[in-house]
């Protein structure tokens, strides 16, 4: 029981994107039944109800073009994060990630000079690393080649954060460039991630990530201390074959395919990044960081005297182009492939994956809401709280990845016509940025546990007459994302399009019983603490 308690909420300027708070304690009931405990007029109690959760099959697609990877939010804040690699474990299979992108010019018909000849070209990608675990190596006797010239070659490691198997030999991811043979249309056309461009079967280059690892170098030259190459960001950078760009690119000079961007994206039509192995991991780069440089060699004439200075060229692969990622599954011997969503009773077993994979729903039961209804109108009995308790699943979701920390939620209703609607839960919409709507808890345990407020939710069907018309619950691995002015832009923008995680929690079939010791307990279920006058 709870007597007299007196808290005032301090969640000043919080805006939660779909993240968590971790506690390791139970919770306190939510501010909108916070009234109902002030002057020491009420007394508290939480009970348990029984919930329909089940799995939502997206079939493995989500739109994953430049909009949802690149330029999520329309207002200008922007959302730069795609992922590659490739990740294979027993519950949800394999995952693999590649990324497509267009290439442009910096500016059309360009003038490389005379006798100009390629002499390397890089793809450069920048992974999301873990700066704080930085190692330093320093050759005081390197020799840059360009010249050969005495220098001093420093290089930063850092290990790129990643999801899954990231020792699985040694670390060792191996990315591959091919050029795109498919026209990739326009940069408003909508792709989803089922979308594999056609390429060449030649790769254009290729690069093996060791140790799981990336690096920024700096040179100097011993002289006079001045910098001859610097890569400040720790990056990736893949050497592709020279005599590729100087066929469509250096020779083509003057001639149409470079004059003008929709001849040049039907010339050269885009560049495909992904990987050779298909067990690994998972990890993210950031697109508009990308670059692709081109390293060429002409002719300069001064006072009667030629030269072949190097000249670098960097062409556009970020902003305006079309950009997409494709993501390949197989879930042939995976324990999601024998599912089959049962919206009436719930599904023992609850998948939640990234990325196109499944979502969560969740429906209160009539016979639960009607229970509810009784208890307010006979015995006054208000709703302070409630909550959606989901546990991780202790048995099938044992192992070392790290436990999700985002989540979104979204409330689906039926409107008057019978269509369906979505929109933020109407616990969002009552608090705004003060509202939290989700906590985890014992997220170093197994099982970890997670509570989802749905006060408003429940109170609108229990105690305002609202309809219970078939309202659910879509849970996914994601977080909501921001619009310029940090606030949440909408219940539609979020980070599942680029979302790693994936978790198996105990879902709401029958058989999950608490008192029946021969099946796995812990059954998702709604948590509510009344509140009745002294």
């Amino acid at each position: 029981m709870i007597y007299n308690i007196r808290k005032i909420f301090t969640i000043l300027s919080v805006m939660v994107l779909g993240g968590v708070l971790v506690y390791n304690c139970e919770p306190e009931p939510d501010s909108l039944g916070e009234q109902l405990f002030l002057n020491g007029a009420a007394e508290g109690a939480e009970t348990s109800y029984d919930l329909i959760a089940y799995n939502i099959n997206n079939n493995d697609t989500i739109r994953t073009d430049a909009f949802k990877l690149l330029n999520l939010i329309s207002s200008g804040s922007t959302s730069s994060t795609a992922v590659l690699g490739a990740f294979d474990e027993n519950q949800f299979g394999k995952q693999k990630a590649s990324y497509f992108t267009q290439v442009r010019l910096a500016s059309y018909n360009p003038d490389f000079g005379t006798n100009a000849v390629v002499d390397s070209v890089v793809l450069v990608l920048k992974p999301v690393v873990s700066l704080d675990s930085l190692t330093t190596t320093t050759n005081e006797s390197y020799v840059y080649p360009d010249g050969n010239v005495d220098a001093k070659k420093v290089v930063n490691t850092y290990p790129i954060k990643k999801y899954g198997k990231a020792k699985l030999n040694g670390g060792k991811l191996t990315l591959r460039v091919n050029e795109v043979t498919e026209f990739m249309n326009g940069v408003n056309d909508i792709v989803y991630s089922n979308k594999n461009f056609l390429t060449n079967t030649t790769a254009l280059g290729s690069k093996e990530i060791k140790d799981g690892s990336v690096s920024s170098v700096v040179v100097t030259k011993d002289s006079d201390n001045t910098e001859l190459f610097t890569s400040s960001t720790p990056s990736v950078r893949i050497q592709l074959t020279p005599s590729v760009f100087q066929t469509k690119i250096i020779d083509k000079k003057g001639q149409p395919e470079l004059n003008d961007v929709s001849n040049f994206i039907r010339h050269f039509r885009g560049l495909k990044v992904s990987v050779v192995e298909n067990d690994g991991y998972l990890f993210q780069f950031t697109p508009n960081d990308m670059q692709l440089i081109m390293y060429y060699k002409n002719d300069k004439v001064e006072n009667g005297t030629t030269t072949r200075p190097q000249t670098k060229y960097e062409f556009d692969v970020k902003g305006t182009n079309v950009h997409s990622a494709y993501y390949e599954y197989d879930r042939t011997s995976a324990a999601i492939q024998s599912v089959i969503p049962n919206t009436t009773t719930g599904d023992k077993k609850l998948y939640a994956q990234g990325m196109g994979g499944n979502s969560i729903g969740v429906k209160f039961k009539k016979e639960e809401i009607d229970k509810l209804k009784q208890l307010y109108q006979n015995d006054k009995a208000a709703i302070i709280s409630a909550k959606i308790r989901i546990y991780t699943d202790k048995s099938e979701w044992s192992n070392p990845y790290v436990k999700p920390t985002n989540f979104t939620i979204v409330q689906r209703d039926k409107d008057s016509s019978g269509k369906e609607t979505t929109a933020f839960t109407t616990d969002y919409t009552s608090l705004g940025a003060l509202f939290i709507p989700l906590r985890a808890y014992d997220l170093d345990k197994n099982p970890a546990y997670y509570d989802f407020t749905v006060t408003k939710s429940l109170k609108d069907i229990v105690e305002s007459g609202a309809a219970y018309n078939d309202k659910y619950f879509k849970i996914d691995l994601a977080q909501f994302a921001p619009n310029s002015s940090g606030t949440i832009a909408g219940y539609n923008y979020t980070t599942r399009a680029f979302s790693m995680g994936r978790a198996v929690f105990v879902g709401s079939d029958p058989t999950n019983a608490e008192n029946d010791t021969t099946v796995t307990p812990n059954e998702i279920k709604l948590r509510v603490t009344f509140g009745t006058k002294k």
